[in-house]
């Protein structure tokens, strides 16, 4: 007895669900690193009372984030990368700083990270995508 083949379509369907999810993991960590670096710089935490010009380290995460909204691969790649200045920045502030300051340092290292984690999967997956469609619209005699 054979089994009914697979539909063409059950695998890529499996992972579309997970690009939509890594997409929205990434949307969210960096909207969320946005407000996290606003609002520790001008409420939170600021270096001097009132607020500080710390809070245009939130400036250059604005910029991936219409690239990110677009689904587009190539701004996945270079947040994957941009991101870890962020990190280095939440680990010295996190060793160095004293609370409250200190733990919205290591916020920012945890967004830092799950952001990382969610690009890299984006990439991973849509790539892998492409493969299985190009190898489904070529099938191999």
């Amino acid at each position: 007895m054979t089994s009914a083949p697979a539909s063409p379509d059950a695998r890529p369907q499996t992972f579309d669900h997970g690009v939509a999810a890594t997409r929205w993991l990434a949307t969210g960590s960096l909207l969320a690193l946005i407000v996290l670096c606003l609002a520790w710089e001008l409420v939170l935490a600021p270096v001097r009372p009132g607020g500080s010009w710390l809070a245009v380290k939130a400036l250059p995460l604005c910029i991936p984030l219409a690239g990110i909204l677009k689904n587009r691969m190539y701004t996945y790649r270079w947040v994957s990368l941009v991101i870890w200045l962020y990190f280095i920045e939440g680990v010295v502030r996190g060793w160095g700083d004293k609370p409250p300051s200190q733990w919205l340092a290591w916020g920012e290292v945890a967004l830092c990270l799950v952001l990382f984690t969610a690009c890299t999967l984006h990439v991973r997956l849509r790539q892998r995508n492409a493969k299985a469609a190009a190898a489904a619209a070529n099938p191999v005699h």
